[in-house]
């Protein structure tokens, strides 16, 4: 049996060769142009020495090609590794390495990053940039081919390479409490399901019920597409039953707006500080999103005075969801066909199970507290190379989220607490070990504890709390500039307290329960 999830993009112009997929402003491609653009980068990769199953980096912003890079590593046979475009060279390096990458397609914006990590790691050997047209600055990017004379220069290929429907698609890297982040291995049949689970299940009006998202149907992309959020819930889905992706490259509430006006955006997909924004943004006129039929949130749980008031503003509900990397990444979702319980990330979603497990494993009774376990279609197959830490999520066939939640008596779903000590600032995960590992390099730093804090607009925010050494002379200033250095834009500290010694138990361990009641309280 074979499956690619490439076979979206020949299905696509097989059954919508005229239909727009793609939206960059003025600019159109249509499903014809999508398959012929992704099947000759497919040519290059293959040119390259592409076998099945090379991982390739994958770097960029929001915009056409990144979609035609993606597709076009799947339809070579390749693996793409997603890369994050706020990470800096010391942990692209990392992750090229981890997954044994051998080149790397990277917008020019990022060029410099990805080049000191590709630099470092022996296996990848190529770099390519993932734009049209070169930059302005010919001198940075003159050695690298860019995918426009990629496009001239290589024949589309016929169809896309055969692939298992178990054969890892896509890598993505998601931080772990070891101080490392772990690469979650996807399937393409994971992602195939799930887009088409987003694409024909997730807006019908019933239970039994099929909605497609076809043509006709836009989405405006405002999540970054490296995430599994936007990767799935926007990128794949759209594109798995002939609707369309309007880009914006980095969000801003004004210029999205406009967008979704211009281009009559049907679907919005967004975080809750993505809401947030719109809702407390100056110049946005609500008018301009009535075409907004469907306001989808995820990453983060929506503050319930966020929902009310768009609601009030915009009149659009927001429909809550759930989900990990791990699980490709939708679990559950509100239904369409019921009144949406207040806090509630609503039922699993077809092909997936969700249940309330005790720390013994034991499923707990309705209204009682647990973690939160899944198994079905969208799992991941494990984290690359890690069997260790695949075998202690995947217990008894379930994968334990780490996540606290309690299902209810009619079977929605809440979440009431997460992992002990993870950070969620503005939809992104922060572990603090990683952060205080930096904090732990450096020469003045004695002991650090790093917490997230209550903050108006991203949620949390991320704080140190450090101890120096005695005879240091150094800033929280100067801290933060040196953790700017070593983690990417979203984890690094925004505040830095010192303190003489951090609390300890018994056994020595900083107590970081302590340390957050403190600070929280503040």
């Amino acid at each position: 049996m074979s499956l690619s999830l490439a076979s979206v993009i020949t299905e696509g112009r097989r059954c919508f060769a005229d239909e727009v997929a793609l939206i960059e402003n003025q600019n159109r491609y249509t499903y014809h142009d999508l398959a012929d653009m992704v099947l000759s980068v497919a040519a290059f990769l293959k040119s390259k020495g592409i076998e099945q199953g090379d991982k390739i980096g994958l770097i960029g912003p929001n915009r056409p090609e990144f979609t035609i890079c993606y597709y076009g590593i799947l339809a070579a046979g390749g693996t793409v590794v997603s890369l994050n475009t706020l990470l800096v060279g010391d942990e692209i390096a990392y992750q090229l390495e981890n997954s044994e990458a051998v080149g790397i397609f990277s917008d020019p914006e990022n060029l410099l990053q990805a080049l000191d990590g590709q630099s470092r790691v022996e296996s990848c050997e190529w770099v390519a940039l993932c734009a049209f047209d070169r930059p302005d600055k010919p001198n940075e990017t003159k050695d690298y081919v860019t995918v426009g004379e990629i496009l001239n220069q290589y024949a589309p290929l016929i169809t896309y390479e055969n692939t298992r429907p178990d054969d890892t698609a896509v890598v993505m890297y998601t931080s772990g409490t070891t101080g490392h982040p772990k690469g979650a291995e996807l399937t393409h049949y994971n992602l195939w399901e799930n887009a088409r689970m987003v694409s024909e299940r997730l807006f019908a009006p019933t239970e039994r019920e099929v909605k497609i998202i076809g043509p006709g149907y836009i989405a405006i992309a405002v999540l970054p597409l490296y995430h599994s959020f936007g990767q799935t819930c926007v990128q794949n889905s759209m594109l798995f039953n002939g609707g369309a992706i309007t880009y914006q490259k980095r969000f801003d509430p004004v210029e999205a707006v406009e967008i979704i006006h211009r281009d009559q955006v049907r679907i919005l997909d967004a975080v809750p500080t993505i809401y947030n924004a719109l809702l407390h943004a100056e110049g946005v006129d609500p008018k301009k999103l009535l075409s907004v039929e469907y306001g989808i949130s995820g990453g983060a749980a929506l503050p319930i005075e966020v929902g009310t008031a768009f609601m009030e503003k915009f009149g659009m509900k927001i429909q809550e969801g759930y989900g990990l990397t791990e699980t490709s990444p939708v679990a559950s979702a509100q239904p369409q066909w019921i009144e949406p319980k207040v806090g509630s990330i609503g039922r699993p979603i077809p092909g997936c199970e969700m249940k309330i497990f005790d720390e013994n494993d034991q499923e707990v009774p309705p209204g009682s507290d647990g973690e939160v376990v899944i198994r079905g279609r969208n799992i991941m197959k494990g984290y690359l190379n890690q069997p260790e830490a695949t075998a202690q999520v995947m217990r008894n066939g379930w994968f334990h989220s780490g996540d606290i939640g309690r299902m209810d008596e009619d079977g929605d779903f809440y979440i009431v607490d997460r992992k002990k000590d993870m950070i969620i600032r503005g939809g992104y995960n922060v572990y603090p070990r990683e952060v205080e590992e930096v904090l732990y390099a450096h020469p003045d730093v004695q002991e650090a504890s790093v917490i997230g804090v209550p903050d108006a607009h991203y949620g949390e925010e991320v704080k140190a709390v450090v101890a120096v050494r005695q005879d240091a002379n150094i800033t929280a200033e100067q801290i933060i500039e040196y953790c700017k250095k070593h983690v990417a834009a979203y984890k690094y500290p925004r505040s830095v307290d010192f303190v003489p010694e951090l609390p300890k138990g018994p056994t020595g361990k900083i107590l970081r329960r302590e340390i957050r009641e403190a600070y929280v309280k503040k």
